[in-house]
């Protein structure tokens, strides 16, 4: 097995997915590697889910939390720099395929061997004491596989809550919703300290047990050119990360000086489907017009603004800036 090197500086999660990615497509999977990585703080969404569902949007966008979609099924996770990310890259082997007891078992040694009673709970969650503190996951792609998974040391429990609590009944989706567990941070069980850069010596140790000696595995200039184009073209999109949600239908509700709005919006593949807009409000235009010029748009802030150019809302609702409406309408 190689250990993968150089990237021990880099927190952007779109660059450290955009890596995994690169290196399961790339790499000669005649060896096994291991990578590790630490992002900022970012929500990491799963394959499958849909974005605006699993965020709760203003928390995110107030503290400057990136939202990245990665390839692998799952739900939502947060990371942080409390927080250390492995991920296993080999060969496409279909006995390995959901086989998380394989991937987790040198991890589970090593944090055994930290005093940390740990164990595989269920298919793919590691324990202790019945909370979470890895969440796992795999992608394969027929030629390659990948097992990834968190490792909670000292993360902030406090913004994980906040950053993934969103209202249940004002969303409507057909994606797959993350199932909430308790989670804890693996330093609660240490009997003293540990630095992430220990915590991280004793995990390698684990992996390249005696025998099994540490080779490192560095990427070329070349190799880095092919991430950064990747994590441009594919993660930093708003199609990949936003895009990708399956239908859904949201409901925003708010209270103004002039009075309350509220919106249906129905979304596919990114774009508003259809929206109705109800309220109390005294204004005296058709809202059904300002319903037409945002069908069929994307659901995002500039969209929406660029849609709204020309329209006088103060008709249709009263007082009313073209901002405070589109960050209004926009959950994300």
């Amino acid at each position: 097995m190689f250990f993968i090197q150089g990237n021990s500086d880099i927190t952007d999660p779109h660059i450290n997915l955009a890596l995994e990615e690169y290196c399961l497509r790339h790499l000669d999977m005649g060896h096994p590697y291991l990578l590790f990585y630490i992002n900022a703080p970012s929500v990491i969404i799963g394959r499958n889910q849909n974005t605006v569902e699993e965020i709760n949007a203003d928390y995110v966008r107030e503290k400057g939390i990136r939202v990245v979609r990665r390839v692998s099924g799952g739900g939502a996770v947060y990371h942080d720099s409390g927080n250390l990310n492995f991920s296993f890259i080999t060969r496409y082997d279909r006995h390995h395929l959901n086989n998380f007891k394989k991937f987790t078992s040198p991890v589970i040694r090593a944090l055994n061997r930290m005093g940390v009673p740990a164990a595989l709970n269920g298919r793919n969650d590691i324990v202790v004491s019945g909370r979470k503190i890895s969440g796992n996951a795999q992608y394969s792609n027929g030629k390659s596989m990948l097992s990834h998974g968190t490792l909670l040391l000292d993360s902030d429990l406090d913004t994980v809550v906040r950053a993934l609590n969103v209202s249940a009944d004002k969303i409507e989706s057909k994606g797959l919703k993350s199932v909430r567990s308790r989670v804890a941070n693996i330093s609660e069980f240490l009997e003293k300290p540990m630095s992430m850069d220990a915590f991280r010596g004793c995990l390698l140790e684990a992996v390249f047990s005696p025998g099994n000696g540490l080779r490192e595995y560095r990427l070329t200039d070349a190799d880095w050119e092919g991430v950064h184009s990747l994590a441009q073209e594919k993660y930093r999109s708003w199609d990949w990360n936003y895009g990708r949600s399956p239908r859904f239908n949201i409901r925003r509700v708010r209270r103004f000086e002039m009075g309350q709005i509220d919106a249906r919006i129905e979304v596919e593949g990114g774009e508003i489907r259809q929206i109705r807009i109800y309220g109390d409000f005294l204004g005296h235009g058709n809202v059904a017009d300002l319903e037409t010029r945002l069908t069929g748009i994307r659901y995002r802030s500039d969209a929406v603004r660029q849609a709204l150019e020309g329209a006088d809302l103060n008709r249709y609702f009263g007082k009313m800036a073209p901002d405070t409406f589109a960050e209004f309408l926009v959950a994300a």
